[in-house]
């Protein structure tokens, strides 16, 4: 046997194991199958005439809220007139691989964190939500719900909640002593911005610029939400209208980068640098600038405390000018288990999620940002210092899904973040001839991809990026 059929038996083996763990450990909580292949469990829709307790399992792998949605969970479990009683479970560890053992042994949670929306779809995990609410709930997410991420065909299994906003974090004091009143507007601006710093602080061990280049995420942190902004067709190399990959969309942010490095303003150290290492610099006033998202200002308040003056602001374009949006991580929140026979009190319980009160509650405690317009429109700054420069914008938005991650799968040689990075730290490759080589390769390996029926998201020639301006926020 070859190493891959080894590898697949032994995944095999694990999944079996897992199946009979789970089946051991779970008692009376997972649904069993009827004949008809519909998850029944105890207490389905009809226990509701029988006076009997309609349970509904929820699981999710969000720990950051955990504690204020197990006192939403129960206030829910109190108040609601329907006998409706939820058990909710986090488990944050190999989510992605326990949803899948539990819905082979028949034991999948009735509502359930969707992590994995293409995958989860794909396979019948999730159940269609159209005819489940009334026109006037879904009406709340009217222009929010793209395909690939939120519907798929037509038809929506899951809806948004919140997101990661992007922005440029900068130290006001060692931008102000660069000369700048503002933070920079321009790739241009940023470098120079970077270089001033540097200058100004180098005996005392301060940088212009930093990002965690020791994973791929130092490159993509900053030139996804740059490279968006910027562009009017593209978001991670991905060309809508023409439907292939081209990154080009890059060329002028990895040039940025690479001169940034040559200027002396990377700080030492940078690729092999981590997020939190970075953070931590960051907070002793050792760094000018870097890019990441909304989970920042928690940071600070807790994880790295600081007393630093600091900022951050909307990214800067290639040259000013904003042709598309930021780019929003919004993937879907929740969805309903396609076999369970209790879709009814499910879809109740969704709505209660989804209520207004609990929504803008969890919001002003600074517990996420949400995506949704009828929750900014109501909600308070969160209580969280530097969290209002991370609220929606009219240039925040959420872009339909593309074939980056099922494309990487059949891709031969380097990932684009590794020839990105090589390029800002070793100038190895001229840039030409670097983006010319990254089209070819994932070119390819897109063509099989679509070969093989994995990827259904074909060009769109009336795509435009602006056409997602102000669906956020103003």
């Amino acid at each position: 046997m070859n190493k891959r059929g080894q590898k697949k038996k032994a995944l095999s083996i694990i999944l079996l194991a897992l199946v009979f763990l789970l089946a051991a450990c779970s008692g009376n909580q997972g649904a069993a199958e009827n004949q008809n292949g519909k998850a029944t469990g105890t207490g389905g829709e009809s226990a509701k005439s029988a006076g009997e307790k309609i349970k509904l399992s929820y699981w999710t792998m969000d720990r950051h809220d955990m504690d204020y949605m197990q006192e939403q969970v129960d206030k829910f479990n109190e108040t609601n007139e329907d006998n409706i009683e939820v058990e909710m479970k986090v488990m944050a560890d190999n989510y992605n691989q326990s949803i899948e053992v539990a819905f082979v042994s028949n034991q999948a949670p009735d509502v359930f964190k969707v992590n994995d929306f293409q995958t989860y779809v794909s396979r019948g995990y999730l159940a269609p939500l159209d005819d489940m609410f009334s026109a006037e709930f879904l009406q709340k997410f009217d222009g929010l719900l793209v395909d690939n991420v939120y519907k798929k065909d037509g038809k929506i299994y899951s809806l948004p909640n919140t997101g990661q906003f992007w922005r440029l974090l900068y130290n006001v004091d060692l931008m102000e002593q660069a000369g700048y009143t503002e933070p920079p507007k321009t790739l241009a601006e940023m470098v120079d911005a970077a270089k001033k710093i540097t200058e100004n602080g180098k005996a005392d061990g301060i940088y212009g610029f930093a990002s965690n280049f020791k994973s791929g995420s130092g490159f993509t942190r900053p030139a996804y939400a740059i490279g968006s902004l910027s562009s009017s067709t593209s978001h991670e190399g991905f060309n809508y209208q023409t439907g292939e990959f081209d990154f080009g969309m890059f060329r002028d942010v990895a040039e940025a980068l690479r001169q940034i490095k040559e200027d002396g303003s990377l700080i030492p150290g940078a690729e092999s640098l981590d997020i939190d290492p970075l953070r931590a610099q960051f907070a002793q006033g050792k760094i000018g600038m870097y890019v990441n998202h909304s989970s920042e200002p928690s940071v600070y308040q807790s994880q790295f405390p600081t007393d630093i003056r600091w900022a951050s602001s909307i990214v800067p374009t290639v040259d000013g000018q904003i042709n598309g949006v930021t780019w929003v991580n919004a993937t879907g929140y929740i969805g309903i288990n396609a076999n369970t026979d209790k879709k009814e009190a499910a879809a109740k319980f969704m709505e209660f999620i989804y209520s207004p009160e609990l929504r803008v509650d969890h919001q002003e405690k600074g517990l996420g940002l949400s995506v949704l317009p009828y929750v900014n429109e109501a909600a308070a700054k969160p209580e969280l210092k530097g969290i209002e420069d991370f609220l929606p914008t009219q240039y925040d938005g959420i872009y339909p899904a593309n074939p980056l991650a099922i494309t990487e799968s059949k891709l031969e040689g380097k990932k684009m973040t590794d020839a990105f990075i090589e390029y800002i730290f070793t100038h190895n490759q001229e840039m030409d001839a670097l983006i010319e080589d990254l089209n070819t390769r994932y070119g390819k390996a897109l063509a099989l991809v679509n070969a093989e029926g994995l990827n259904n998201i074909t060009a769109d020639p009336s795509f435009s990026a602006t056409k997602l301006q102000g669906t956020l926020g103003n």
